[in-house]
């Protein structure tokens, strides 16, 4: 019964081969939008959630303010409010695992001929953990080399490709300011931040070398921020209300007193960034899909012409004995195979667009099986959907006005 259904769908296809296509070109388009715009979609998902795990987890920036005094306030360009034993107090707080003291700036690193502009991060040991940075080469400055300034630095990726090229950068002596600095680790590579900048162009100095030897300080003591890791996501909420509290109570603040620093929390600006990737996600299928809309339509249309040029045949099955039923299944199993044929080539076009879209640029693209089973799903239930119609009108012609019908 099916094999014969089957084979009366397909004649009936062949027999308007043109108009078979068209209508079916509407589904190929939309299942090709939906599965080429998913798989940006999920492209851009699984590069800020990289992107994100290379910032470290749980993290607070805690960023130098105003000052007041007198009744007048500066801006961040005054001194710095915060200090290094800022930090160290910090350090002391229940749920806070690492804690580091910075003072970053852009300097011009020199090796023989070649230079390079790159970002200096001046720093104590518990900043490469708080980053979740490696060490793929050399070894990591300690706390000793903090205590005596010493000229050590690790070395980021791009920083030591654009200074050494093929070459070992562990060993090799290189200048910041007419200052020599040994090189005695590479970083592992983390690629860009949220912001679009390479992290991975840096280079990290012990903290008291990069305020003595590098920026100078004229406020001793000082830094700019002060980066604290909590030790859960549970746990940072009452880590923010303690830090503010203890700077707060350290800075002298009066109640209804303008705090002098800035707290922020990178976790939640990285959730955020992943809800709008997201929602951009949705956002695209949700467009593509317009389009298999239109195909659907386009599938109920054609299907209506046909119920009306075969309205004659209709009768002529109905009066040897065909059922309501059986017309119903014919002509659903027709939209249903225009539906499906249109939608395994939507497939295959899709597929071949996000690999070439892929090749051609640098955009991350990922085709789930997921998002295939869904694309197809919807196809085969936009089929029945907009065929039942149709179907369900020529299952209702009566048998004696079809036979009419010229």
């Amino acid at each position: 019964m099916l094999k014969a259904m089957l084979e009366e769908a397909w004649h009936a296809m062949g027999a308007n081969r043109m108009r078979t296509v068209l209508t079916m070109l509407g589904m190929v388009i939309g299942v090709g939008s939906v599965v080429l715009m998913m798989a940006i979609g999920q492209g851009a998902q699984y590069a800020v959630a990289q992107t994100i795990s290379t910032m470290g987890s749980n993290l607070y920036i805690v960023i130098s303010g105003s000052t007041s005094a007198g009744g007048l306030r500066s801006g961040g360009g005054g001194g710095p409010t915060l200090t290094v034993a800022d930090g160290e107090a910090i350090a002391e707080l229940d749920g806070v695992s690492n804690v580091a003291p910075v003072q970053q700036g852009t300097q011009q690193l020199v090796y023989g001929p070649n230079n390079w502009s790159s970002t200096v991060v001046g720093t104590t040991p518990p900043y490469l953990d708080a980053r979740a940075w490696t060490i793929v080469n050399g070894y990591p400055f300690g706390d000793s080399d903090v205590r005596a300034a010493t000229r050590v630095a690790l070395i980021g990726q791009t920083a030591a490709d654009n200074l050494f090229g093929a070459d070992d950068p562990v060993g090799k002596t290189i200048r910041i300011r007419q200052s020599p600095f040994v090189i005695i680790g590479v970083l592992g590579k983390k690629g860009q931040n949220l912001d679009g900048r390479d992290q991975d162009d840096t280079l990290i100095i012990p903290l008291t070398t990069a305020q003595r030897k590098v920026f100078g300080n004229p406020f001793p003591g000082s830094v700019r921020l002060i980066m604290v890791q909590a030790t859960s996501a549970e746990a940072m909420p009452t880590v923010e209300k303690s830090m503010t509290a203890l700077l707060r109570q350290r800075h002298r603040l009066r109640e209804g007193q303008d705090n002098d620093f800035f707290v922020r929390n990178l976790a939640a600006a990285a959730d955020s960034a992943a809800e709008t990737t997201r929602v951009m996600s949705v956002l695209l299928g949700a467009i593509a899909s317009v389009s298999l809309l239109v195909g659907g339509i386009g599938i109920m249309n054609i299907m209506l012409v046909s119920v009306t040029e075969r309205t004659r045949e209709i009768g002529i099955r109905m009066a040897i004995g065909a059922r309501q039923r059986d017309i119903l299944a014919q002509f659903l199993l027709e939209a249903l195979m225009i539906s499906v044929a249109g939608c395994l080539i939507g497939l295959v076009l899709g597929i071949a667009g996000a690999l070439l879209t892929n090749a051609m640029t640098d955009m991350v693209i990922v085709i789930s099986g997921g998002s295939v089973l869904v694309a197809f799903a919807v196809a085969a239930g936009i089929g029945i959907f907009f065929g039942f119609y149709p179907a369900r009108r020529a299952a209702a012609l009566d048998p004696i006005e079809a036979l009419r019908h010229q």
